[in-house]
């Protein structure tokens, strides 16, 4: 948004951030203080014209058009709302916020949250991400915003948009599945198939404030989960990877705990059970290991692809070594992607996991042998008719055959 000051006018051009956002909405975003009922009454009366022409509060912007915006407005009731003040972050909040960053863009704040810091405020949580974003705000620069969230005890990759724009686009990107999101967990026992899909609904469960989750075949909202068992400690645990294809609250916690292998350290969902006696800590096991998702054109740039892996916390990576884990062994591609390059030790590691697959796979009774040895023969070529050439022309008929010899 830039502004021109014209008299007592005011001309904002719009920036490519509010490219194709609605007039109503360019208000509550760029001037929060002036309530939809002046813009509407500004907009019946012709006050707010766009290129010189009236528009309605529906209208969509277009970037580089000129808006003309009355005097005023200020003194309406909505005013007293005034636009959310900075919080006053100590030095020590600033360098925690900062300390936790992986990758800035220009659209884009990404960082490894660490397990038991919430994502947003509640009731009884006055610590959170959301709180610490003010540490990023730069001059008359917008205050980033979420776009996504990770439960209290999940660590890992989260995204913060950097604009208003760059939010709504991001968001779209989350909402249509197009993000792709895998995570790494530590379960209790081995899952019976190396991999599949969890495929079961979810709804709150009754009785608990909405704070838990449960299965609910009639009145749960779709929801599953693509895992693969990448490593296993005997019996007792197993390393996964895991895609959430849909996004329900606690929905890979739920879905691991549904087959009978909560994660690791996850009580809520797993009980005692999903605590493992010896070296191993007892915090969730649960990471956000990568994301992969496409940016936004800001200024010049063209967009493209973000992909951004986070580091282990370390009691996870400590976990990791005491059930022997080796984390080469997954390069947390999403599952069914194309995955990145890969090093040499790498290929010949992902084809040693192949042929042990298909060494079990080949225990299972081979009746195709049987099968095959049944089969006919295929025939040759058909033989030619009589009277026809190898290329299908009959032959010329001898003068005089087929005629009645003449008594």
């Amino acid at each position: 948004m830039t502004e021109t000051p014209t008299d007592n006018v005011r001309q904002f051009t719009v920036s490519e951030d509010d490219d194709g956002i609605r007039l109503d909405r360019w208000f509550k975003r760029n001037l929060p203080q002036i309530g939809f009922a002046t813009v509407s009454r500004w907009a019946r009366t012709g006050q707010i014209r766009v290129d010189g022409k009236r528009a309605k509060p529906e209208d969509r912007l277009e970037q580089g058009q000129v808006l003309r915006v009355p005097p005023g407005g200020e003194d309406t009731p909505a005013a007293r709302k005034a636009a959310p003040r900075l919080r006053s972050l100590s030095p020590e909040q600033i360098a925690e916020a900062k300390g936790m960053v992986i990758r800035q863009t220009a659209s884009a704040i990404v960082l490894n949250k660490p397990p038991g810091l919430a994502t947003q405020g509640g009731s009884k949580t006055t610590k959170h991400i959301d709180g610490l974003l003010d540490a990023f705000v730069e001059g008359n620069a917008p205050r980033p915003r979420l776009v996504h969230r990770l439960d209290k005890d999940t660590s890992g990759v989260l995204l913060i948009a950097r604009t208003p724009g760059a939010a709504a686009s991001y968001s779209k990107r989350f909402a249509s599945r197009s993000a792709r999101k895998v995570y790494w967990a530590l379960v209790v026992g081995v899952p019976k198939l190396s991999e599949g899909v969890i495929d079961a609904p979810l709804a709150k469960q009754p009785g608990t404030g909405g704070e838990k989750m449960h299965i609910d075949e009639e009145n749960g909202a779709a929801a599953k989960t693509r895992y693969r068992v990448v490593e296993r400690a005997g019996q007792r645990a197993a390393w996964v990877e895991l895609e959430p294809l849909t996004g329900r609250t606690h929905q890979l916690r739920v879905h691991m705990a549904a087959i009978g292998h909560p994660i690791v350290g996850d009580g809520k969902y797993g009980g005692p059970d999903s605590f493992l006696t010896g070296a191993v800590s007892r915090k969730m096991h649960l990471h956000a290991r990568r994301l992969i998702i496409s940016e936004p054109k800001v200024g010049e740039g063209t967009g493209g692809k973000l992909d951004v892996t986070a580091e282990l916390p370390p009691h996870f990576a400590m976990s990791m070594e005491v059930l022997g884990f080796d984390p080469g062994l997954s390069d947390a591609s999403p599952m069914g992607d194309e995955a990145p390059e890969r090093t040499g030790e790498e290929k010949k590691q992902a084809a040693r996991r192949h042929f042990k697959q298909a060494r079990k796979e080949a225990r299972a009774p081979r009746r195709a042998r049987g099968d095959a040895s049944a089969k006919p023969k295929a025939k040759g070529k058909p033989k030619a008719k009589p009277g026809l050439k190898p290329g299908g022309k009959p032959k010329p008929k001898p003068k005089g055959a087929g005629r009645k010899p003449t008594r």
